[in-house]
């Protein structure tokens, strides 16, 4: 900012009277001069139209108020005052960061030091923290949170980053207190002022203007969607669509925007308009206020000040603590509020805008010190009711709104204490959350969520967030004060628990289905939110004995004092095996119940608490004598519930109970519900008389008369139904005697609780990290016990590390786990009996040795030897030793037998743990007397329960046997039949020594073999051909045949794309205006690529699959997605490879007297008196006639003709980028464009790969390339005449000198291979004449090909020399090998005919690199095309770049020697080098890969955070998207950089992909780490990203947050799939398995 020293000397002189005026009359003048001030300034600046500049605005608000006002601070020049500050601050500033998050901001925090997973650092102070060496975690904020480093309170070690190590920061005196406080006082308070202001407010004397001026505003709101408000707008202000995004997209940003100004009746007609029109679409009208100009003018410089203050009390702490001063000083009439607390309850009617610039203030001002952060808790606790209420009105997200400060408040320690103690934090929160349910509350005082509303209802869950942030970390010194707010906390809790327990009952619903499902996912919702919340509750409990025996006295009468699910009946006497049971009957099936029981389980959970911290010695002194039969009998009623639809006993009350017992099982709550069940079960069993506990069990299983022989059935139904329940209660018994891995049951640690429970886990199946940690509760860390009971075994290219369990710990195996869910029970019990097997030992699978009980929990046991077990045990055995089958199940013998080996095992610890006289526990002596009368039932038991394992095993043992024997059986006869061949071999040896012999045959026969061995390709010393197709399959029709010409015609399955895998001028474009696509340039800027998959089809059946694929996938959801029907795609049959075209099967008759023709010719010329030879020679051409005319000519079907101009059009489309044309002259020129770009990325795929040129192609690429090879070939006979003649003369003109063909590119300015594929496919139209169609002759093809070679390896060699002039300095051997020679006479006349005298040298082996990727491709180009094998040492990988050179030179009849071409063609060279350019590119071309990506993937996440969109200046979340073919950044997903694309707006990925890879794109969205893979402006589709984190494991979107590290072989398969030009394919696979719903628009990103 420019200011001049006669204004600065004025401001400074303005100032000066305003202090003396502060001096000498106080406050009140003074304010009111700077109100005056303002009062005619702002409303000069701001909303002087209705469309401002921002640059103008801006520039005058710094020289015409902010400048003044810092001159009036500091009282002197500014920067003067600054640099004064800065020598104070030099030494370091005790601070805290405080840099508030943007949304989508990455933050990180360390699993290691932090207190809790609320603590989190920015990127910058990460990058220079401790931290980043420990296990951290990143995530992306939602915003409104702020960076914790240099808060002592939130960190275990490492608080602060190197730039905010602690320090002093004296506050100098540099300016008057009172100055600073009065300034501050009166900006804070005109800031406060404007923003909560309402249109029935006035102007203060000093504010008002004369001006009549109205703005008409409207608000954002979260009920109207954009098409909404823009058809709102359209229709209420007459203004086009365009103006109307533009005011929608600005209401959206900021939260409001003045859309008209003019008169209050003008303004007041646009307000009614908007909202009458807005409620034609919604009930709930537009916000929209009239605001006189001179108060919006105000209010948008009460804003600017918000930013002022934060600068300005960021220079210095003192500034700061004034302004926090004034901030919560009460104000002078008591009747008013503080002025930050009338900003916060004003928050919830703030628009957008405002609330950011007064959560930011707050944040780098109170939140920034320790003694402020305490005041405004308190202020923040005070009007936190108030505060909530309006955030539930409010339709706005949290983060923000006000109430997302309380994770900067409540989550602090100290702080936290505090606030419990001074302000009754716990009460005030869980009152705040009664007061807003209590509309949810039936007439038995128990909520009851039918009909709520889910929003209201998602908002009030909100709150129970601050009650976790406060609870999260539990005092390690008690005050007598914080027990008594915690107690009188806990008591309202239980009182919002009482009005939980028993909701929502549930009652059986017989005869028909239930019609309308009862409302479920509201409670259990619930019930996950207070999951932690409990678990905090009970572990603040236990850290004071005296708090935990008042916890549960009042826990206990609050479950006393619940009327829920009371008995209907008075007690009744139950008799079993001479025991009574005395109590009230009930049944599960009949009566109601519920699922939610948390004072139950919460008393289940403070009672173990007692057992382990020994303080259940004092309970009978707070509590009177338990009733354990009623403790018990509600969870044992939930128990009952799940075993009852386990079966199907309540399929009519619907999938909303089946739900419900899901989750009461799942994970995500197990351990506060079945988990806390089972324990009171436990607890009543140890304190109840084992006999009577078992007795309740059956009643309430329902099962007690069956068991009792007093209650029997035929139907099928009902007894499959008993014997389920009987499975599940012989469950329920296993779990409550064997379950003990709980501290204070059993003495375990926390940390082998964690290994059984990662044990069992791993016994299912391997898993990788991320699974197990999902398997687990959220608050267990398996990190310090995963590498004792399992090994990690790393990820390959695809897939995750897995952690397999150690031998050792597979003793530890549980095959009833109370943790599995029934899949996963099988899934265990298969996988270990399969391990077993592979190990060849018992299959077996006993019950592990369980951890002795606790002495509170010993008489458990007892349950496995009291008289009712053994009489169940005895009455299950029975029923399987009955004929009747329908009475027992496999399932139910095998937990009774678990149950016996659970009592052996018991039995023997007690044995080997005292001597017999002190064991009390007899199952074995009880099972002796009650199953001696049936030892033959029991056998017969036994038999029946091995009885069908032992017929799978013979089963399996006889499979096994047989194959066995018929393999041997096999193996005999071969050895056989390989005996007998060798007999007849030699008892008829002499049959081949009698052959005749005879001289001329045997001379033409050892002709043959020596042509085919040959293995040249070019010329006259051409091998043999065999081009010819083996017997091809339809993979439509399965039928087999041979491609032949009149034959129906085979197709293959292609896809063609335009590609830049190749390009050394990334970003250039090719249209056909020059000279392209006849004369491709050297730098392959663009090409056309066609890849196949190689599967063959006829084209009858082609067009019958295309046509059907066409009428189906038009009804497919979104099918345009992912196949362009347009645009001619399909899928593959049988691969569901993407394919666009097909490329017909040429028919090739093979060549196989050429070479003898050409040795008999030699013959007759050189000896004339051989009339022999001229004879033989006359035969061979005679049968050889048919040879000289086209394959096509011989009557060849329409079909492959047809196909012929599919592909060929295809290819044109594609390539140009263009509407399909038959008739355009370059449809055969693209044809051979692309059959040469393919050879090219073939051959640069294969030397990325490391791969020998020949020998290493997948059949289906062999087959591919042959087929675009001969189709190439083949469209000069499709073409016209005329037009391939005109082609071939256009392109020989580069070479050499051709009448009537001008403005041909010089040698530097095209590529020699298309050039060489172009020239020898279209050389035979030289020999067709209008009326004649005239083939060369084998004899004459060689020729050409030869000649053309030898031509066009020449220029290429030139062109790589004239490029190494200046880049290479290495001078000629002084050798007098003929290769040097010759290079030296080339050098010597390219010396004499180029301008660059001053060159002195260059380097013959790098011409010879240079030229070799071109003999390469023709070596490929003329494989395919004649079909002559390669030498054999061209399919190794060992070759040396020399020696490949020599074996390409003699496959393609070059000579070794390629500067020998030089000596025997000098009449060429001249006319060559005259044709040059000063375009010159290097040779070799480089190699194109994906740009280096750093190791740490932090570093990535730091490079984005810099971002700056190019386009936009403003703070709003950005998503900063790599290219990874070209390494810029790019601003993706945003309106701000959307471009033109073919008269579309698109997303700047898109038109950027576009460019740089001819519409195929790889992004990684850096902030999601994800891939993102484009390959048109409609379809894409995401890829996981090549960083795994140290579990082998990608991570999308940041979930798990763990470091990020990359993988080279993962991005190497990305570099593969780019060359290799399978994006496009890899999309389309992707799509077809997503079945895409809800699409995404790919072009807007």
């Amino acid at each position: 900012m420019h200011i001049t020293k006669h204004k600065l000397s004025f401001y400074i002189f303005i100032v000066g009277h305003l202090q003396n005026i502060f001096m000498e009359h106080g406050l009140y003048l003074i304010g009111a001069a700077i109100l005056r001030y303002l009062g005619e300034q702002v409303p000069l600046i701001y909303c002087l139209e209705t469309e401002p500049q921002q640059g103008e605005e801006e520039q005058k608000v710094e020289q015409r108020l902010l400048y003044p006002l810092e001159c009036f601070l500091f009282g002197e020049d500014p920067c003067v005052g600054l640099q004064k500050l800065q020598q104070y601050n030099s030494s370091s500033s005790a601070q805290q960061c405080g840099r508030v998050f943007k949304e989508g901001e990455t933050v990180y925090s360390c699993r290691d030091c932090a207190i809790d997973p609320t603590c989190v650092l920015c990127i910058e102070c990460f990058q220079k923290s401790v931290h980043k060496s420990h296990r951290y975690k990143m995530h992306a904020s939602a915003g409104g949170g702020f960076c914790d480093c240099g808060d002592l309170e939130a960190w275990k070690s490492g608080p602060c980053c190197s730039q905010h190590d602690p320090g002093t920061s004296p506050f100098k005196e540099l300016l008057t207190d009172h100055l600073a406080q009065m300034l501050f006082h009166l900006l804070l308070r005109y800031m406060t002022d404007m923003l909560v202001w309402k249109e029935t407010y006035e102007l203060s004397e000093e504010l008002k203007v004369q001006e009549d001026t109205y703005f008409c505003v409207l608000y954002n709101d979260e009920h109207h969607s954009y098409d909404h408000v823009i058809y709102t707008l359209q229709r209420a202000l007459a203004c086009d669509q365009n103006q109307a995004q533009i005011y929608t997209a600005l209401i959206d940003k900021e939260g409001r925007k003045a859309v008209k100004r003019g008169t209050l009746s003008s303004c007041q007609q646009a307000k009614d308009n908007i909202r009458h029109n807005s409620e034609h679409i919604i009930q709930i009208p537009l916000r929209v206020e009239i605001l006189h100009t001179a108060i919006m003018a105000h209010q948008t410089f009460a804003l600017r000040l918000g930013a002022w203050f934060q600068k300005i009390i960021g220079y210095l702490v003192g500034l700061r603590e004034v302004f926090c001063q004034v901030a919560l000083e009460p104000a002078a009439d008591n009747n008013q509020l503080c002025l930050i607390s009338r900003l916060m309850l004003h928050d919830a009617k703030l628009y957008k805008g405002a609330r950011k610039v007064v959560h930011e203030l707050i944040f780098s001002s109170l939140l920034m010190d320790t003694e402020f952060k305490r005041q405004f808790a308190m202020k923040f606790t005070e009007h936190y009711k108030q505060l909530q209420e309006d955030f539930i009105s409010d339709d706005h997200q949290r983060n923000i709104s006000i109430t997302a400060l309380s994770v900067q408040i409540f989550t602090v320690p100290t702080l936290a204490r505090q606030l419990i103690e001074e302000g009754s934090v716990i009460k005030v929160i869980i009152d705040t959350v009664m007061d807003m349910m209590m509309e949810h509350l039936d007439s038995n005082n128990r909520f009851q969520f039918q009909g709520h509303n889910p929003d209201k209802f998602f908002r009030v869950q909100v709150i129970f967030h601050d009650l976790r942030y406060i609870l999260i970390s539990k005092p390690s010194v008690w005050t007598e004060t914080l027990r008594v707010k915690f107690l009188e906390g806990l008591r309202i809790f239980l009182h919002f628990l009482c009005c939980m327990q028993g909701m929502e009952e549930v009652k059986r619903q017989l005869g028909q289905h239930v019609e309308v499902e009862p409302e479920w996912e509201a409670g259990l919702t619930l019930q996950m939110q207070l999951r932690h919340i409990l678990a905090m509750f009970q572990d603040w409990c236990s850290s004071d004995e005296r708090v935990l025996l008042l916890a549960f006295q009042e826990c206990h009468r609050a479950l006393m004092s619940c009327t829920n699910q009371p008995f209907r009946s008075e007690p009744t006497d139950s008799y079993m095996c001479k025991q009574i049971l005395h109590a009230r009957p009930y049944k599960v099936s009949e009566e109601p119940v519920s699922i939610h029981l948390p004072i139950s389980r919460l008393l289940a959970g403070l009672y173990v608490l007692l057992c382990q911290t020994g303080a259940i010695q004092y309970l009978p002194d707070f509590v009177d004598p338990l009733n354990f039969t009623e403790l018990a009998e509600q969870p044992l009623r939930c128990v009952v519930l799940a075993a009852q639809v386990c079966a199907d006993m309540w399929r009519r009350n619907g999938l909303s109970l089946v739900s419900q017992v899901y989750y009461y099982q799942d994970v995500k709550c197990r351990d506060e519900m079945f988990d806390k069940d089972v324990i009171m079960l436990q607890i009543a069993a140890s304190k109840m008389d084992p006999n009577h506990f078992l007795m309740l069990v059956l009643l309430r299983f329902e099962l007690f008369d069956i068991f009792n022989d007093n209650c029997s059935s035929k139907d099928q139904v009902i007894l499959k139904q008993w014997n389920r329940l009987t499975e599940e209660m012989l469950y329920l018994i296993i779990i409550i005697a064997g379950e003990r891995y709980v501290p204070g049951i059993s003495h375990v640690t926390k940390e082998e609780v964690t290994m059984r429970e990662v044990i069992h886990l791993l016994c299912i199946e391997p898993m990788a990290h991320s699974s197990l940690v999902k398997s687990l509760p959220e608050n267990v860390r398996i990190l310090t016990v995963i590498s004792k009971v399992a090994i990690f075994k790393k990820p390959g290219v695809s897939g995750h590390g897995l952690y397999e369990l150690k031998k050792e710990c597979l003793e530890e195996f549980n095959p009833f786990f109370y943790h599995y869910s029934r899949p996963q029970h099988s899934k265990a019990e298969e996988a270990q009996k399969k391990r077993r097997t592979q190990e060849g030992s018992d299959k077996a699978l006993r019950p592990p040795v369980p951890p002795p009980f606790c002495p509170a929990f010993s008489n458990i046991v007892y349950l496995l030897c009291c008289d009712i077990f053994i009489h169940i045990l005895k009455r299950i055995f029975q029923k399987a030793a009955e004929d009747r089958s329908n009475r027992w199940t496999e399932p139910m013998i095998q937990r009774a037998l678990h149950l016996v080996g659970q009592a052996l095992l018991e039995e023997k610890t007690q044995l080997e743990g005292s001597s017999t006289e002190e064991v009390t526990f007899d199952f074995s002596l009880k099972a002796q007397k009650g199953l001696s009368h049936n030892a033959s039932v029991s056998l017969r038991c036994l038999k029946c329960v091995v009885s069908v394992q032992s017929v799978q095993d013979k089963e399996k043992a006889e499979r096994k046997r047989k194959a066995e024997a018929a393999k041997a059986h096999r193996q005999k006869i071969m050895a056989q039949m390989s005996a007998m061949q060798k007999n007849f071999i030699e008892s008829n040896k002499m049959l081949y020594d009698n052959v005749p012999e005879m001289k001329s045959t045997l001379c033409v026969c050892s002709f043959r073999m020596d042509v085919d061995e040959s293995r040249v390709a070019v010329g006259p010393q051409q091998g043999i051909c065999s081009t010819d197709w083996e017997a091809q399959i339809c993979i439509l029709c399965q039928e087999e045949q041979e491609v032949q010409a009149q034959a129906p015609a085979m197709v293959l399955t292609a896809c063609v794309q335009r590609s830049t895998v190749l390009t050394q001028n990334r970003g250039k474009t090719l249209s056909p205006k020059g000279t392209y696509p006849l004369f491709m340039p050297p730098d392959l800027a663009v090409g056309t690529h066609t890849g196949s998959c190689g599967h063959v089809m006829h084209a009858t059946c082609w067009q019958k699959y295309f046509e059907a694929v066409q009428n189906t996938t038009r009804n497919r959801l979104h099918a345009d997605l992912i196949i362009d029907l347009e645009n001619g795609e399909y899928m593959c049959p049988l691969c569901k490879s993407l394919c666009n075209t097909v490329i017909p099967l040429i028919p090739v008759e093979p060549n196989t007297v050429s070479l003898i023709q050409i040795d008999l010719c030699v013959c007759v010329i050189t000896d004339n008196n051989s009339e022999k030879a001229a004879d033989e020679a006359t035969a061979l051409f005679d049968e050889s006639q048919a040879e000289f005319r086209s394959i096509l000519s011989f009557g060849v079907q329409e079909s492959i003709t047809e196909m012929l101009g599919v592909c060929a059009n295809t290819v044109h489309r594609v390539g140009l980028q263009t509407a399909p044309n038959d008739l355009c002259p370059y449809v055969p020129v693209m044809s051979w464009n692309t059959c040469a770009y393919t050879i090219q990325a073939t051959d640069n795929m294969l030397q990325e790969e490391g791969k020998p040129l020949f020998g290493s192609l997948q059949n289906r690429q062999l087959s591919g390339l042959k087929a675009l090879v001969q189709f190439s070939a083949a469209q000069r006979l499709k073409s016209s005449q005329a037009v391939i003649q005109k082609h071939f003369a256009d392109m020989l003109a580069v070479l050499v000198p051709v009448p009537n063909v001008e403005n041909t590119p010089s040698i530097l300015e095209v590529d020699f291979f298309h050039l060489l594929v172009g020239l020898d496919l279209s050389i035979p139209a030289l020999y067709q004449e209008a009326a004649v169609d005239l083939q060369p002759s084998a004899v004459s093809s060689a020729y050409n090909h030869l000649y053309l070679l030898h031509l066009l390896t020449m220029a290429h060699m030139l062109q790589v020399l004239l490029a190494s002039h200046g880049k290479h300095t290495h001078t000629l051997p002084e050798s007098d090998g003929d290769e040097a020679q010759a290079a030296a006479e080339l050098f010597s006349i390219v010396s004499q005919h180029t301008d660059r005298a001053g060159v002195t040298g260059f380097c013959v082996e790098g011409v010879k690199r240079g030229v070799l990727p071109f003999l390469r491709c023709a070596a490929l180009f003329f494989n395919c095309l004649t079909g002559v094998p390669p030498p054999e040492e061209l399919s190794g990988t060992t070759e040396s770049p020399e020696s490949q050179l020599h074996l390409l030179c003699s496959y393609l009849s070059l000579p070794s020697n390629l500067f020998q071409l030089f000596q025997d063609h000098r009449d060429v060279v001249t006319t060559l080098i005259k044709r040059i350019s000063h375009l010159v590119f290097r040779y070799p071309h480089k190699r194109n890969r994906l740009i280096d990506l750093p190791e740490d993937y932090s570093v990535l996440l730091n490079q984005a955070s810099h971002f700056k969109c190019p386009n936009s200046s403003d703070d709003e979340r950005k998503h900063p998207t790599l290219c990874l073919l070209c390494g810029v950044m790019l601003c993706a997903q945003s309106p701000c950089c959307q471009e033109q694309l073919n008269g579309e707006e698109v997303g700047a990925c898109t038109a950027h992909a576009a460019i740089c890879g001819a519409g195929v794109g790889m992004f990684l969205r850096v902030r999601e780490c994800e891939i993102v893979l484009m390959a048109s402006k409609t379809r894409g589709s995401p890829y996981p990203a090549p960083y795994l984190d140290d579990y082998g494991e990608t991570d999308p979107q940041l979930g798990r947050g763990n470091p990020l590290h990359l993988c080279p072989e993962r991005y190497r398969k990305l570099l593969h799939m780019w060359q290799q030009h399978c994006v496009l394919e890899e999309i389309a696979r992707s799509l077809e398995v997503l079945n895409v719903m809800f699409p995404f628009e790919w072009q807007m990103l």
